[in-house]
C-alpha cells in the first residue's frame, strides 16, 4: 500500500458559550491554560504530531492570531485557513478539503476536547485510516461510560451506521446505554479529501458550490466575506454524515471529553488533582480564600470581570447567561 499524505484538519471555529465567563470570544475556551498548563489547542496539535505529515488549522479572524502565537513558539508549519464568517462545520471541512490534494487521508478533530489513552486513541486513528484509504468516510464513537445528555450519540451495528441522534433526554439516553449499541458522537472524521467532496457536492451541492467559489478567492489562506455569506450555515452532520450511504464508525475506547460544561470541565480538573472542598465545591481562576457554607457540588469561577457560581448539574444553564449577555450586547463576553 503507497504511502498517502495524512493531514490533521483542526477545527478552532467555537466560542465554548457553556464555559463564560472562562471562554470569551477574545479567548475562547481552547485557548485557556487551565488544563494541565497547557491550552486544549496545544494539547490537540502535539496529540497527533508524530500520525500527520501536516497540519490545516482552520479558525477565523477572531481566533487565528491565537493559534498562530502557539503553533509559532513550537516552530510547526501549518496551513492556515480564515474564515471571515462562521458557516458551520460543513462549510469548514470543504475548504480543508479544497485545500488539500485529493488523495490526501484528512484527520478532522475539534480543537478543545480532552483525549486520553494514546495507545487506545493512536489504533483507533490506525483503523480509520485504513477504512479512509478503503474509500469510507469514517466517524469516531466514543464507548459511552454513562447516559449523558450534552452528547450526540450515533446507533450503528459493527461499524455500520444505523443512525444518527440529537442530544437526548435523561430517560432516552438510559435507553441508549441499555441497549448496548450506541456510542457517543465524538465530531472526529476522518476521510480522502476527495471522496468527502464528492459527497458534500451530491448531498449538499449548494455548500459545495458557494464554499468552492468563496476558496478560489481566498487570498493567503483568508476566505472571502461576501462569498462566505452565500454558504449554507449547516453542520456536516446534516449535510455529509446523516445521509452519505459510504459512512463507517470506529468505536473507540479511548477517554474522550468535549467540555462541553463545567460540569466536564469539574470531572477533569479532579481527575489531575484540582482541588475540592469536603463538599466538593471547586474554585476555578483565582487562588484567592474562598469558602463555600451549606453548598455542595458548587463551582465558583473567578475572573477580573466575572464571576460565575453554579450548582454542578446545571451546567448546561450557563448558555442561557450568555445568550441573555449577548442580546444585551454586553462587552463582557468578548
Amino acid at each position: 500500500m503507497e504511502k498517502k499524505s495524512i493531514s490533521h484538519v483542526i477545527l478552532t471555529g467555537g466560542v465554548g458559550s457553556r464555559l463564560w465567563p472562562l471562554s470569551r470570544k477574545s479567548r475562547p475556551k481552547q485557548y485557556l491554560e487551565i488544563f494541565d498548563g497547557k491550552s486544549l489547542f496545544e494539547m490537540t496539535v502535539d496529540r497527533n504530531s508524530n500520525i500527520a505529515d501536516k497540519i490545516m488549522v482552520v479558525g477565523n479572524i477572531d481566533n487565528c492570531h491565537l493559534s498562530k502565537a502557539i503553533l509559532e513558539k513550537s516552530n510547526t508549519s501549518y496551513v492556515d485557513i480564515i474564515e471571515s464568517t462562521p458557516r458551520n462545520t460543513a462549510a469548514a471541512i470543504a475548504f480543508a478539503a479544497f485545500a488539500s490534494d485529493p488523495d490526501d487521508v484528512l484527520i478532522v478533530t475539534p480543537s478543545d476536547h480532552i483525549i486520553g489513552d494514546m495507545q487506545s486513541y493512536e489504533e483507533a486513528i490506525d483503523e480509520a485510516i485504513t477504512k479512509a484509504i478503503d474509500g469510507y468516510i469514517v466517524t469516531f464513537g466514543i464507548i459511552p461510560t454513562k447516559p449523558e445528555i450534552g452528547y450526540g450519540y450515533i446507533e450503528r451495528k459493527g461499524d455500520d451506521v444505523i443512525s444518527f441522534r440529537e442530544k437526548p433526554n435523561q430517560v432516552t439516553a438510559a435507553d441508549f446505554i441499555a441497549k448496548g449499541n450506541f456510542l457517543w458522537n465524538s465530531g472526529m472524521f476522518c476521510f480522502k479529501a476527495s471522496l468527502f467532496l464528492e459527497e458534500l457536492e451530491k448531498y449538499a451541492p449548494k455548500v459545495y458550490e458557494k464554499a468552492k467559489i468563496a476558496w478560489e478567492k481566498n487570498i493567503h489562506g483568508v476566505i472571502d466575506l461576501d462569498a462566505s455569506m452565500e454558504i449554507p450555515s449547516i453542520s456536516v452532520d446534516y449535510a455529509v454524515m446523516e445521509r452519505s450511504k459510504k459512512i463507517k464508525v470506529v468505536s473507540s475506547k479511548f477517554v474522550w471529553s468535549d467540555l462541553g460544561s463545567f460540569e466536564s470541565v469539574y470531572d477533569y480538573l479532579v481527575s489531575i488533582g484540582h482541588p475540592v472542598d469536603k463538599n466538593r465545591n471547586m474554585v476555578v481562576g483565582t487562588d484567592k480564600f474562598t469558602s463555600f457554607i451549606g453548598m455542595k457540588d458548587a463551582i465558583f469561577i473567578y475572573t477580573d470581570t466575572a464571576h460565575l457560581i453554579l450548582q454542578k448539574e446545571f451546567s448546561q444553564d450557563v448558555k442561557n447567561v450568555y445568550g441573555m449577555l449577548e442580546r444585551e450586547n454586553s462587552s463582557l463576553l468578548s
